[in-house]
């Protein structure tokens, strides 16, 4: 059974600073690490090619530096890493960036699964996963949190909603987005991360894929952020003087004044 797994490497904290020119995360002097949620999408396909043989490869869009969450994940047992890095697919926005997954994806093919976290860190969307569905025209599960058979080309998988759970079966290949509650994560061991030391990260830009420049990265992208800040906090307080009944009164008199109650 060959898995795909996608992740995203981002930041370590959520005190983020923005660079108010250019509108991106100053990530000078910032740790960066796996996506928690992808973590948990690694340890599946692991599990899974445990189970039924094959593969697991793991795919991530980014800057080069993107190359150490790649070899992470080999510690962490899958088989090998391809890094989708270009100066072309800067900014995208999650359409573009669910574009070049998907033509990396039809370069891997044949799989029989592909594997998200079900949102990321920064972005906290949601929206590649399903995306990469429609755009390979794939059967899509959101919110997996066991995988509970497959068999004949088939797969039989729990999925979380609001008020419980639901048991969906779809054909494979399939694309699915995992939880937290689908495992827990292994941490590396000593022969994975000897392994993934030595291993080598397939590197596939514009010209491996063979897309156009101008539908990926802010080109291909049908959003801009136009701003991004953090918003101002304006926290006054005022102490009321006199008895309880009193300080009451003058509590309701304001909230009233203020259009509160």
């Amino acid at each position: 059974m060959n898995v795909v797994v996608c992740l995203k490497q981002v930041p370590g904290t959520t005190q983020v600073k923005i660079d108010p020119e250019t509108n991106t995360l100053i990530r000078e002097g910032i740790e960066n690490i796996i996506n928690p949620f992808d973590t948990y999408a690694i340890e599946e396909g692991v599990r899974l090619r445990e189970r039924f043989g094959g593969k697991v490869t793991v795919i991530s869009m980014g800057p080069p530096q993107t190359e150490a969450a790649l070899k992470e994940a080999v510690s962490l047992g899958v088989d090998e890493g391809i890094l989708l890095s270009d100066p072309a697919f800067a900014g995208a926005d999650t359409w573009a960036t669910s574009r070049t997954l998907s033509m990396a994806l039809r370069k891997l093919e044949p799989y029989d699964l592909v594997i998200c976290g079900r949102q990321t860190l920064d972005g906290d969307t949601g929206q590649v996963g399903p995306q990469l569905a429609e755009m390979l025209c794939l059967p899509f599960v959101a919110y997996v949190s066991q995988i509970e058979e497959i068999a004949d080309g088939e797969m039989r998988a729990r999925r979380m909603v609001e008020d419980g759970y639901e048991i969906m079966g779809s054909p494979l290949p399939a694309v699915i987005t995992v939880v937290k509650e689908i495992n827990t994560p292994r941490l590396p061991s000593l022969r994975g991360i000897a392994r993934s030391k030595s291993a080598s990260i397939a590197v596939w830009g514009v010209k491996e894929l063979n897309i156009d420049p101008g539908k990926v990265g802010m080109a291909g992208s049908f959003t801009r952020v136009i701003r991004i800040f953090s918003p101002q906090q304006d926290r006054r307080g005022e102490i009321f003087q006199g008895d309880l009944e009193s300080q009451v009164d003058c509590l309701v008199g304001r909230l009233k004044d203020d259009g509160l109650v």
